[in-house]
């Protein structure tokens, strides 16, 4: 079953490419998504990646929870249900 993952700090200019090859390392990437604004149609500096399995998921917090991405230290964990 795929997990989601929350992906925060990611710098503005990121695309969903660059998210999708990144994660990649860590496993099969389900999706991946970028949250932009509405108004202005640029990066919010988070999104969600969807990984293929559990065990991929996990080896991908461990590998980008806390690290630097485009120099921007990321913030990586399970995504949570909307509230």
């Amino acid at each position: 079953m795929a997990t989601k993952l929350f992906v925060g700090g990611l710098p503005y200019r990121t695309t969903k490419e660059e998210l999708e090859e990144s994660f990649a390392q860590a496993g099969s990437v389900a999706s991946a998504s970028i949250v932009m604004d509405r108004e202005t149609g640029r990066s919010k500096g988070f999104g969600f990646v969807e990984m293929a399995s559990d065990a991929e998921a996990q080896a991908a917090i461990e590998m980008w929870n806390g690290k630097d991405f485009g120099g921007r230290s990321l913030t990586v964990s399970e995504a949570r249900p909307k509230a």
